[in-house]
């Protein structure tokens, strides 16, 4: 691997391709996908053989980030989860707004905490094709809200998953 092609922040390293983060994770762990709201943080893992992403849990952001890494942390800790899947929320043209910055800076602070190899993944539409599936299911408007997040996070990691093995 080649400091061109992933950046490293302190002793952690962001990885720009699926392909490097997987040979960034010890084997045998797992990968968790994270789709981050202002309010919310969907998450998702990986099958032991990273070919199926499933929804796992919504974590409730605290006011402090302290507690939400602290409940995260031991989502990755009981899952034995070895790299992170971050959905970006780049906007519709391309460009990167205060979400993305906001998404970056959440990052940062989870690296900073924990030494882990992470992916930042293009997410966009991932919320609004999970609702249109959830819809289409005849869902209720609460189950949808009760569903929407951590189906969201499943979808960004399936995503990578899927692109990894198109060899992307």
């Amino acid at each position: 691997m080649t400091l061109k092609s992933a950046r490293k922040l302190t002793s952690v390293m962001i990885a720009d391709k699926m392909s490097e983060l997987r040979a960034a994770v010890p084997p045998g762990r797992r990968l968790i996908g994270l789709d981050l709201g202002t309010k919310t943080i969907g998450c998702a893992l990986t099958d032991g053989g990273w070919m199926i992403a499933s929804p796992l849990v919504t974590l409730v952001r605290q006011k402090k980030l302290a507690p939400t890494l602290v409940a995260l942390f031991a989502l990755l800790d009981q899952h034995e989860v070895g790299g992170v899947v971050l959905g970006l929320p780049i906007n519709m043209d391309g460009t990167e707004g205060p979400r993305c910055q906001a998404t970056r800076a959440f990052a940062a602070n989870l690296l900073a905490a924990r030494d882990l190899p992470l992916l930042f993944w293009d997410e966009r539409l991932s919320t609004a094709a999970v609702e249109r599936m959830l819809i289409a299911a005849d869902t209720s408007r609460k189950r949808r809200g009760e569903l929407i997040d951590k189906l969201a996070a499943a979808y960004i990691l399936q995503g990578a998953l899927d692109a990894y093995e198109r060899g992307g």
